[in-house]
Order: structure tokens, then sequence, then C-alpha cells
């Protein structure tokens, strides 16, 4: 069930009120009597989290997601002398 913020137009009571979705907004205020207790607009309470979500996603360019770290760890490291056709059979790691 989601929260509600209300805040009253005569004393300015505010209060969170936790309702389902179908049920009538309150108009009453708890504090003042008054009816003048509406519902006010507030920002979302929760976050999108994962590949896709972020800003910082697409800015490589390429539009899409960028490698996770666990998938560049994997690659194997380059040849230091730059000589070797592969990592495999790279010289410098024998030494």
């Amino acid at each position: 069930m989601p929260i509600y913020a209300y805040r009253c137009e005569s004393c300015g009571f505010a209060k969170d009120v936790l309702q389902k979705v179908s049920d009538a907004p309150l108009s009453d205020c708890p504090e003042c009597g008054q009816s003048s207790f509406k519902k006010q607009l507030t920002a979302a309470g929760f976050q999108l989290k994962g590949t896709g979500w972020y800003v910082t996603d697409f800015r490589n360019g390429s539009g899409g997601a960028s490698k996770p770290a666990a998938a560049a760890a994997a690659e194997p490291a380059a040849c230091p002398s730059g000589a070797c056709a592969s990592p495999a059979t790279c010289g410098a790691d024998a030494a």
C-alpha cells in the first residue's frame, strides 16, 4: 500500500497516511476539522537499479550499457611489450 502525504490548507497540519490505491482521498483535517485536507504531490520513493537504468551506462557512446566489472576482469591482459600475437603465447608471463 502506498503512503500519501496530506496537508491542511486551513491550519497547515501535515500527515503521511498509509492507504490503499482504491481508498477515497481524505478531506477532513484531523487537527482542525475543516474539510481542506488535500493530498500532496510527492516524489517517488523508489530507485531503479541495474544495467540500463543509470545515465552513466550510456556515456560510452555506443548506445549500450558498458561492460560489467566481472566481464572486464575476465578478459586476458595484453602483452606488455605489444610484440605477442595473443596473450596466451606471451613470453612475458614465462619470465
